[in-house]
């Protein structure tokens, strides 16, 4: 355990990723730029969070590289790994949500992050996590298509098919509502844990990390300038409160944030700026609206689509 790289090479590449989608989506806004807040934490360390607001394609998008340090696990790590409590920890990340204007450009959302569990200042043991997925508020089956298709194809030098499926089910399985009985999107990649050979498991994190702008770029090019009014306005509103229900009830990286006495507007950055709930809301039957439905449930995309 005590051979892996010091931990400094993975905190070079998250912060490049983060400076790399900032610009990316600088570019793609054309309007707004990222202002940045750099912050410290008591018990160790900090991170630098940028948003973005305003903007001619994004509402707001947010963006966060985060380095923190801390003495013990809080309950949301140890309740899954009884074995390290007690176990100081050190953690780098960067997260991503992105909330469009335009109800046809989906909201998005990406994570890649390394962890390591301590004792007397020496790994015990250490992990990868990360992935995207992808909360369209009106499908198009060509986007769709296009995101499962990159997710495959930056899986193939990892496993393939079987890597791919698998971190696939995981996302499905993760980003559920269960008291909602729905999938929060249309999935992607989502995994934890991954350990094993070092150089291995962070050539894969670092193929989803730079796979999130091929994914996500060209559905921002088709669908920014999607004529729509106040109904598809008020129909993305209505679906953002979904987001805020999975953040709240069930994102393990919210909880862990907010035990561990992270930053909490950085924390928080995920949460849209703009959402709405309605009483027993049901669309139109045969609605554009009503359509959504059915992409929410797991599904083998690439053979339906492809």
């Amino acid at each position: 355990m005590n051979s892996i790289p010091d931990i400094s090479t993975v905190h070079a590449y998250l912060t490049g990723l983060q400076d790399r989608i900032c610009s990316a989506i600088e570019a793609a806004d054309g309007s707004a730029t990222f202002q940045e807040d750099h912050w410290t934490r008591s018990e160790g360390g900090g991170g630098r969070t940028r948003v973005l607001r305003n903007g001619a394609v994004f509402e707001q998008a947010g963006i966060g590289f985060s380095n923190v340090t801390g003495s013990t696990l809080p309950p949301s790590a140890t309740a899954a790994r009884p074995e390290l409590a007690g176990a100081s920890w050190h953690a780098v990340g960067v997260s991503l949500v992105f909330h469009p204007k335009n109800p046809y450009l989906p909201t998005t959302h990406a994570n890649v992050r390394h962890f390591r569990a301590l004792r007397d200042g020496e790994p015990v043991a250490w992990w990868f996590g990360g992935g995207f997925d992808l909360t369209p508020f009106y499908p198009f089956d060509d986007d769709v298509l296009h995101w499962h298709q990159v997710a495959r194809t930056l899986c193939e030098p990892f496993g393939g098919q079987e890597r791919y499926e698998a971190h696939k089910r995981w996302c499905d399985e993760y980003f559920n509502l269960k008291h909602r009985q729905e999938t929060r999107g249309i999935g992607g990649l989502f995994f934890d844990d991954l350990h094993g050979d070092f150089a291995q498991s962070f050539a894969y994190l670092q193929a989803v990390g730079n796979g999130f702008l091929d994914a996500y770029l060209p559905i921002v090019e088709r669908r920014k300038d999607t004529p729509y009014g106040e109904r598809e306005r008020q129909f993305q509103l209505y679906r953002r409160g979904r987001y805020v229900e999975f953040n709240l009830v069930f994102d393990r990286g919210t909880h862990f944030g907010l035990q561990s006495g992270g930053r909490t507007e950085s924390i928080l950055m995920s949460m849209p700026p703009l959402a709405r709930w309605e009483y027993g809301y049901t669309p139109a039957a045969g609605s554009a609206e009503a359509l959504l439905s059915d992409y929410l449930r797991p599904r083998d995309w690439l053979r339906e689509l492809g």
